[in-house]
Order: C-alpha cells, then sequence, then structure tokens
C-alpha cells in the first residue's frame, strides 16, 4: 500500500499545480456556480412566494434556502470531470502517454483530480459550512449543528465523489467508440442535474417516479449527502441509503474495469 501511494502521490501534486496554474480559470468557475445558486434561490422564494409561503412537500422556504447552498457545497465537493478529461485525451491522442506508463489509467486520473479538488476543499468547504450553519440559525431561531449530522455528511460526500468519479470514467470509454464527447457529456450534465435532485427536490416527484429515482446512483451523488445533513434521513433509512451508496460505488468501480479492457481494444488516435 504504502509503494502504490508513493507511486501515485506525484499525480496529486500534478492536479494542485494544475489548479495553481490555472487559478482564474477556478474563481470563474466558483463564480458561475455561486451564480447558478442566487438564482435558483430567487427562483424558489418567487415560489414560496406566490404560494403563500407554507410548506411544500415537506419543505419550508428556509429549508428550501438551505437546501439550495448545500446542493451548492456538494457538487462542488463531489465535483468531476473524468468524462470530459478521457474524451480530450482520447481525441486528440495524449492518451498515448498514459498507456505506455506501469501505472493504472484509473488510478491517475483518481489522484490528480484529488490534487485538483484538495485546494477547492480547503478555499470553500469549511467556510461554505459555517455558512449554512448561520443560515439555519438565524432562520429557525436556534442553533442547528450537529457534529454527527457533519461527520455522516463528509462520509456520504466521499461516497458520492466515488460513485461519479468512476460513472464519469465510464462514461468517458464511450469515446474510444465515437471519439468525440462534447455533446454527449453536455446532455449527460443536464440530465444528471435533474435526477440528482440539484434542479428541484426529488421529493417534489410524484410517488412512483421518486422512489424510482431514489434507486438510481443519481440521488447518491448530491441528493442523498444534502438529505443526511439536513436531518432527513435517520436510522434504518440512514443505513439504507448508506449502503446503496457503497454499492453504486463498488458497481461503477467493478464497471470501469471491465470497460477499460474492452474499450482499450478499440482505440484508435485522431491526434498527437
Amino acid at each position: 500500500m504504502k509503494r502504490r501511494l508513493k507511486t501515485y502521490l506525484p499525480f496529486v501534486n500534478a492536479g494542485i499545480q494544475e489548479v495553481a496554474t490555472y487559478r482564474i480559470n477556478w474563481i470563474f468557475f466558483m463564480l458561475g456556480n455561486a451564480l447558478a445558486c442566487f438564482v435558483s434561490y430567487f427562483i424558489w422564494a418567487a415560489v414560496y412566494g406566490s404560494g403563500g409561503g407554507g410548506a411544500i412537500n415537506g419543505f419550508t422556504l428556509p429549508q428550501m434556502i438551505v437546501y439550495i447552498v448545500l446542493m451548492f457545497l456538494t457538487g462542488t465537493i463531489i465535483a468531476s470531470d473524468g468524462a470530459y478529461v478521457v474524451g480530450e485525451e482520447i481525441r486528440d491522442g495524449t492518451i498515448a502517454m498514459r498507456l505506455i506508463k506501469p501505472v493504472s489509467y484509473n488510478a491517475t486520473f483518481l489522484f490528480q483530480e484529488l490534487g485538483n479538488k484538495l485546494p477547492t476543499e480547503i478555499a470553500i468547504a469549511a467556510p461554505m459550512i459555517v455558512t449554512v450553519e448561520i443560515i439555519r440559525t438565524v432562520l429557525s431561531g436556534s442553533v442547528q449543528f450537529s457534529a454527527p449530522g457533519l461527520l455522516l455528511y463528509i462520509l456520504s460526500c466521499v461516497l458520492a465523489y466515488l460513485i461519479n468519479f468512476y460513472f464519469n470514467i465510464c462514461f468517458g470509454f464511450i469515446a474510444f467508440a465515437i471519439k468525440y464527447l462534447w455533446g454527449a457529456n453536455m446532455m449527460k450534465n443536464v440530465i444528471i442535474g435533474f435526477l440528482s435532485g440539484t434542479v428541484i427536490p426529488l421529493s417534489f416527484l410524484p410517488g412512483v417516479l421518486e422512489k424510482v429515482f431514489l434507486l438510481l446512483p443519481f440521488a447518491s451523488l448530491n441528493y442523498t449527502p444534502v438529505m443526511i445533513y439536513m436531518g432527513k434521513y435517520g436510522g434504518a433509512q440512514l443505513w439504507y441509503y448508506f449502503g446503496l451508496q457503497v454499492f453504486w460505488a463498488l458497481f461503477f468501480f467493478g464497471l470501469s474495469k471491465l470497460l477499460w479492457k474492452v474499450s482499450v481494444k478499440r482505440l484508435t488516435v485522431q491526434g498527437g
């Protein structure tokens, strides 16, 4: 294990240096996400205002505000661009450089992306958690913070990130067949945004659709961690959704291994 970590730690350092080099791009990315968060707030404020301000599908307006902020935070924590990177490397031929190295293809992506994410987590995670708790305290009139709830949220985010990472790797391998993923990746992001509860909470959907969507891996990305943090899941229900996250993480991990073995045989480099 120590030897494997020593092998892949340079990829973490490469990820950190990449963020440092393109820090302006990172800043605009975060500003774009923050703008989307504010837009969601004003939309839901208008919805609740037109409905008299009461609870809608179990969410009051203060809870919806917390939900929006937590969705922004969770989406940033678990973000993965593996599908885009794999697609671009296949398109321009740089994938050949990874193939000649005696290391795991998936692992190099994982550790490099962890390096990309480390500055983000340090810069925004703690301040955003404090912001969420201030909002919850002001809106409810009492302190809502729960240390066990925060720890469970962090654990859920780790599982959600692994699901997202390996799902995107699997999706990226489609580029071995169709060569260019830009359009497919855009469509994938829109669909996942809806299925993961980013657009609207899944509890707003009709009963049957909600149950089906909760079983899909996409609910485990954003919706499950947020609901855990907000205390909406507890007891047996909490462990059920944790178990579902573990299942999907293992499923996509295994699928990525299988797809790699099949897809790499179809590699044709267009550039490089």
